[in-house]
């Protein structure tokens, strides 16, 4: 599977998301799980050992790990669909900011407790999304890096085509739709043939 083939890679994720009460409950906590991420990272180092970007005289921007992966996962999104793409590595800055301001506010004797307790809840749901709806495990168990860069741009575009129908060029959805289905009907015969 190519990592720029945007389809193939929505429909490898899509596979594991076809039940409508999951993909409510990752459209729920993928996000938060991105920000509390970018949390914790908030608490590493600067890379370049630079002071923090002064902002409103607030010095709670730091280019550390936190930037790093929000620059990372901002310029993969864009390289696979520019109008989508943008708004999510913009979603991502936003995510990067919001954290950096509550890891600055917070402290780091609160923050990482505040993203732990965000993490548990999360994953739980989305973890009872797939156990008990999609009866499916998560993507994540077959192709973890995937699943992890994939996931808040998945759902962004799952969102985004439901509300505004939204393709990243004509036939996607249709495309898309059609090689979910086939990776559903291949799983599901050799669960069957396992079963046997």
């Amino acid at each position: 599977m190519g990592m720029f083939d945007l389809e193939e890679q929505f429909a490898f994720y899509g596979a594991y998301h076809s039940n409508p009460v999951n993909i409510l409950f990752h459209m729920m906590f993928v996000w938060p799980i991105a920000f509390t991420a970018l949390l914790l990272l908030y608490f590493t180092p600067p890379l370049f050992g630079a002071s923090p970007i002064e902002l409103w005289d607030q010095s709670f921007l730091v280019l550390n790990y936190g930037f790093l992966f929000t620059v990372i996962y901002a310029l993969y999104y864009v390289s696979l669909d520019r109008k989508a793409g943008s708004l999510a590595a913009l979603l991502f800055f936003m995510c990067w900011v919001g954290s950096s301001a509550l890891g600055h506010r917070l402290g780091f004797s609160l923050g990482w407790k505040v993203a732990l307790a965000s993490q548990l809840l999360c994953w739980t749901g989305q973890f009872i999304g797939h156990g008990v709806f999609e009866k499916r495990a998560p993507a994540l168990l077959d192709n973890l890096a995937q699943a992890f860069l994939m996931a808040p741009y998945f759902v962004l575009l799952e969102l985004l085509q439901s509300a505004f129908g939204y393709e990243p060029y004509p036939g996607f959805h249709a495309s898309v739709k059609a090689k979910i289905d086939a990776e559903i009907k291949a799983w599901k015969d050799k669960k069957q043939k396992k079963n046997s």
